[in-house]
Parts: structure tokens; sequence; C-alpha cells
């Protein structure tokens, strides 16, 4: 979940590390630091806070062609300028940055200190610049002091867990060395200089050639380019790619915070993922990168999908989709627990892996564990060239662009519209007429100018931050495809305003969240025109009943707004489709209420937007 960046050539190696931080920011944001090599030595600079703090404290004059450089989300140790990386070995002259956890760095930190090395830090980092260092400067012949790749081998040997490391050596400034195991890395390729990092996005600015790292791989890295080998042995031939066209950036273009500016790309980005894929003249839609044929279609017992916080809640409302359009058995599954308790797996159902920076661990565990069983996963992801999306070797690009504010807008509409793509392209096979493929399939193409409709008029949201700002907690209710956009909205308010909320099934709020509501208890119901709709209005009275102030996301045109104490329209389309509707308010809510409690609205506090640790 933290951000690596690099680069050794020709070119000056301080401005390179700056910007790419910068880039990677979204992916931690508790302290930042860099080393490079100059005539001295090792050169460290680190800072507590954001990447703003170390550039302002990393000297105009500071020259090198090469270093490392890292963006941290806390796991071992406090959020200290001591814990932050890169961690030198004891002499100073090697530097480490790494993303991942070590498992076993208790014992290997007792054994380490029973030698005499003195640590530093409380980081589980430490212990591998240590182990490095050892081998580096060991007399074993099996090792081969002075060799940097050796050294490193050797190190990881002796350690368990994930990561993805860049190592620096004072005494070879020429080159950097790199491992992966569990945590993404990129090698990008350019005359004279060659780059690392850990999203390929930090790579744009300078090249579009990469080399992508798998787990169990190494990679010994200088200005002319790369050798990789395998962790335990021989040379390997990696294949050089191109990194496709990304569409915007991290700059928030005008709007005064990135979130809001992705809220308001979303019609853009749903056109991207609807364009070329829905077909509304034959009711059909086709996703080429799945792979999947009719009889392939025809043969499915069930569908899987997996995902992590919103991409769970995408999954949820696609399950529901799935089910009642293509009347195939459909579950979404949150991908931590998946994974970790030993599922059967048919291998006549479809497993969808749904993730926003294709990096999430929980999910790519889950992905391996289904294809250890037999299984046939797909993924659903926004980069391309992520760990899933290579892991799978198929699936679905939802196009959302570079989403850089960590609370998800933009990719949570996008995974829904991938799904509800595929869902028409399964229902058309098994049990929609073509006339009814045609009704969704113009329902479908018509949601992106009905998003850009209500951005431009969002109605009371104001009056809802002011209910929301004065209590102590918020309830968020919804029924059938609607729970799932409740359990999002209440994710995006503690996300960004730190307000706690809880989220329910309507019709299960009365088995006891109905206890916590008192005078004045705000409460969000999401409740378009759908078939349940007079269900949740029920609920909605048994609310009014206790005292609560009820706000209502609904259809326009309903009179269901008049029950309630405040109502938010949507412009009306399909009831499969809501989602992509009621979810704006939410969004909305969820970024002013932030905004009028004076949080970090793109870098909410213990957050990072790749969750690549378990």
């Amino acid at each position: 979940m933290c951000g690596i960046i690099a680069t050794v050539g020709r070119a000056s190696a301080v401005p390179v590390l700056l910007d790419g931080l910068k880039r990677l920011e979204y992916r931690g944001y508790d302290s930042a630091g860099l080393a490079i090599v100059t005539d001295q030595g090792l050169a460290l600079h680190r800072r507590v806070g954001r990447v703003r703090e170390l550039s302002s404290g990393v000297p105009a004059d500071l020259q090198s062609t090469v270093g490392i450089a890292h963006t941290r989300w806390a796991t071992h140790g406090k959020v200290t300028e001591a814990n932050a990386h890169p961690h030198l070995d004891g002499g100073s002259r090697i530097a480490l940055v790494h993303n991942g956890i070590i498992e076993n760095m208790g014992a290997l930190k007792a054994r380490l200190e029973a030698d005499g090395v003195v640590f530093r830090s409380e980081t589980d980092t430490e212990v591998l610049v240590h182990l490095v260092s050892r081998y580096y400067h060991s007399e074993d012949e099996a090792v081969t002091a002075g060799d940097p790749v050796a050294a490193v081998r050797a190190a990881l040997r002796a350690v368990r867990g994930t990561w993805g490391i860049a190592v620096l050596f004072a005494d070879r400034p020429d080159v950097l060395v790199a491992a992966r195991n569990g945590s993404p890395l990129v090698v990008g390729l350019a005359d004279g200089q060659s780059y690392l990092a850990s999203d390929p996005h930090a790579l744009v600015p300078y090249t579009r050639r990469v080399v992508f790292l798998e787990d169990g791989e190494m990679a010994l890295i200088d200005a002319n380019g790369v050798q990789t080998f395998q962790q335990d042995g021989g040379r390997i031939d990696s294949a050089v790619e191109t990194l496709e066209e990304v569409w915007g950036d991290e700059d928030a273009g005008g709007f005064p915070h990135l979130m809001l500016k992705e809220i308001h790309e979303q019609p853009e980005a749903l056109e991207r993922c609807l364009s070329g894929r829905v077909i509304p003249e034959t009711g059909t839609a086709h996703l080429g990168g799945m792979d999947l044929n009719p009889r392939d279609m025809a043969r499915l017992s069930r569908v899987s999908l997996l995902g992590c916080g919103t991409a769970y809640f995408a999954c949820q409302v696609g399950a529901r989709l799935i089910e009642d359009l293509a009347r195939v058995p459909a579950k979404a599954e949150i991908a931590s627990e998946f994974r970790h308790r030993n599922p059967v797996v048919d291998p006549e159902a479809l497993f969808l892996a749904v993730s926003q920076s294709g990096e999430t661990a929980d999910t790519l565990g889950a992905v391996r564990e289904i294809q250890l069983k037999g299984g046939n996963v797909v993924g659903v992801v926004n980069v391309v060239g992520s760990s899933i999306a290579r892991a799978c070797g198929r699936g679905v690009y939802i196009h959302s662009g570079p989403e850089m504010a960590v609370a998800s807008t933009k990719a949570f509409s996008n995974m829904v519209a991938a799904l509800s793509v595929f869902t028409l392209m399964l229902a058309r096979q098994r049990t929609l007429s073509a006339h009814q493929g045609v009704v969704y399939a113009e329902q479908l193409r018509a949601v992106p100018g009905l998003v850009k409709r209500y951005l431009a008029d969002p109605g009371p949201i104001d009056e809802l931050v002011k209910w929301v700002t004065d209590s102590r907690m918020v309830l968020f209710l919804g029924r059938g495809i609607s729970a799932p956009v409740a359990s999002e909205g209440a994710l995006k308010l503690m996300e960004v305003a730190y307000v706690p909320c809880i989220a329910y099934p309507a019709g299960e709020m009365k088995h006891g969240p109905i206890a916590l509501l008192e005078p004045g208890s705000p409460v969000i119901v999401v409740a378009p025109r759908d078939d349940v709709c007079d269900k949740t209005l029920s609920n909605l009275q048994e609310c009014r009943a206790r005292g609560a102030r009820v706000a209502v996301i609904h259809t326009e045109g309903d009179d269901i707004g008049e029950l309630a104490d405040l109502s938010i329209p949507v412009p009306a389309t399909g009831p499969f489709f809501s989602p992509l509707l009621t979810v704006l308010p939410l969004q909305l809510l969820a970024y002013r209420t932030g905004l009028v409690l004076g949080r970090d609205i793109d870098r909410p506090r213990n957050l990072a937007k790749s969750v690549t640790v378990e």
C-alpha cells in the first residue's frame, strides 16, 4: 500500500523521485523519503507527512543520477521519521525501500540483535536491509561478497512474507536491485535512463516501455536497461510491453479537490466503459476480453463476484443484476474472507475478480486460490497491466481512467456499468428476447447523459449535510439492488468525513438497528422506482414514527419524496440501472460533509488507495 519510485541513468534523480512520489502519494501518505548516492556516500532525507513536506526539506542543489524513494502507509511501527523509508544498514552504505510485510520479522530481528545489530526503527523493513548488508559484506564464497544481486537473493531466502523492494548500494552507483513477491513492481525503460515504480502511472511522464516483474523475480537495473532473474537462480527473458494511453491525470483541473473532479468525470467515464460494448440496435453486448463464447455462457452453473470495500458493493449490485436478468445463480463474496475459508470451487462456475487498482492483495489471493482449485476466473479492473489483470490473463477493463482520490467514486460507477454490460451479454444468450434486450441496452446507453443531467442540478445536498454534521450516527437504508448502494454511501461518508455510519437492508432495520434511532436521528433511504419501493416506504414510516429525520433518494416524479423530511430526486432509468444514479447524491454528501468538517478530502486519514497488504 506504499509507493516506490527509483531511477538510474544520466538524468538528475531528485526531480524524478519527487515527481514520482507525488504521483504515488495516493498509495500512502504517512511519511515520505528518498536516498541517493553522492560523492560522499548515501544521502538520506525523510519527513513525516505528505510529499510536499519532504520536497521542502530536500536541498535544491542535491545532485545524483541514481536514487530510490518511498511514500508510506504504516504497517509495522508508528508514523515517525525513524520509521519512514528508505532504511539504511548499520554502515549507511545500503538503502532499501519496501512494500509488503515480513512475517518472520520477530525471529530475524532477535537473531540480528544477538549478533550486535542496532535497530533504529520499529519496522519490519529494517530487518531486510540489515540482512542484505550481512550477505553483501560476507566472506562466504557461496554468497559472493560484493555482488548486489546475490546479496539480495540470499537475504530474501531468509524472509517469509510479501515484498516489492528496491535496493541502492553506495559503492555501486550504476545499478539498482529490485525484487517482487506479492507486491507490484514495474521497470521503465528509456534512452540512457531506467526507472522502477510500484505503479506504472508514475512512469508515464518518462516512458511507455515497461517490464512488469512477476512474483519470485528479481531485476538488476542500470542506465541501459534491465536484467531479470528468478529469485532462486537463473536469468529469464522478460517481455517489454507498451503502456496504453491513460485518460486524465492527477491534476484537479480547476476543481478544488480530486474527488469532486472525479465525481464530475463520471458521465465521460461511463461513456468510455459502455461505448462499443453495448449495441442498442440488436439489444446485445460484447466483452471480447472475457473470451467467452455462447456455449461457454450456456454452461455456466453460477457466477461468483469477489471484491473488497467499494468493489464488494459493486459486486453485490452485479450479483443482483445477473440473477434477475440472466437467471443465473450469483453471489458477491468478500475476497478477504473467501481466500481463507478453503472454498469449494465449481469448475463450471465463473468467478469475477473486481478491483479498481488490480493490486488488491486479498482479491489477488482469491484469484490464485481459485486457479489452484481449477476454477475459471477473470478480472474486472481499471488498471491495465495490473497484477490481477496479468494473473487472470483475460477479463474486462472498466476504463474509468486514473482515479487519484483515495475515496472511490467513478470507479464504483464503472464497475457497476461493466458488470451491467456482462449481465446483458449473458442474459441475451440465456433469457432475454431481442425486444427485451433492446430495451435494456437503450436504458444502459442513456445512463451517462442522465448522470450528467443530475450532476448539473444535484438538489438539496447541503441541507442533508447540516443534518449529518450535527449527528452522532447516520443510518443508511435500501432494499434489493439499492441495499449495496446504501452501503456504499455509508462507506463514503465514513471514509471522507469520519462520521460513524451504519448501512442495512431496509427490511432488516427493525431487527436491531432501529434501537439506535432517537428524535432527530438522520436516516438516508435509497428508494428508486422498482418492485420493492412500496416495501421501502413502510420502513421509511417506521423511522419517522421514532422521530428520525428521513431523507429519501428517489426517482423524480415519484410522490415518495413527499413522505420524507427531505427529498432528493434523481433522473428516471430502468430499475436495474438505478444504482448508477442513486449513488451520486451519496458521493456528493460525503464530499460536502468532509469539506464542512475540514477533512483532508483526497487523502483521508489512515487510508490508502491500493491495498496491497492483507
